[in-house]
């Protein structure tokens, strides 16, 4: 569990992660370099919820190893399926980490959303939902594993 409290904003709890694949965590179907390192840190404060549509067939090859749960997803009503997976988890207890727009309704939902802004892009309509925005994958999950950055960004 990651629990923390920023000043001027509210009190955290949280026990899962949810977040994207491709276009968050990978690029064209292979996992950004040195990921894979990083939600293995991060699992050991929160379950990893990986969410994809699998649109390259490569995310159950890309996180082998990993401690993360895929979970694959229909290609019809992704949007409503994430953001279903975040309400079953708790979205009291959830961030969500994302780039494109069918990951909108899980970041309104999530806690803490975090958008990232990869070599992909973004959907404006996600940077819009999220409490952060990063140019990055890394420095998303860094912000999880280093909870001052966290901090620095959302206190008021």
């Amino acid at each position: 569990m990651i629990d923390i409290d920023i000043p001027g904003y509210r009190h955290l709890s949280l026990s899962h992660l949810v977040v994207d694949f491709n276009g968050t965590l990978a690029y064209d179907g292979t996992l950004c370099e040195g990921v894979k390192p990083q939600l293995t840190e991060l699992a050991t404060l929160l379950t990893v919820h990986v969410v994809t549509g699998n649109t390259y067939g490569t995310a159950d090859d890309e996180l082998r190893g990993s401690p993360c749960q895929i979970v694959l997803l229909p290609p019809e009503g992704q949007a409503q399926a994430k953001r279903d997976i975040v309400q079953r988890l708790g979205a009291d207890v959830t961030v969500a980490i994302g780039n494109g727009r069918n990951d909108t309704q899980m970041m309104q939902l999530a806690m803490v959303a975090i958008a990232v802004i990869g070599a992909e892009g973004a959907a404006f309509q996600t940077l819009a939902a999220a409490d952060v925005v990063t140019n990055n994958i890394h420095a998303a999950l860094g912000m999880l594993q280093h909870h001052q950055r966290l901090i620095a960004t959302l206190r008021s």
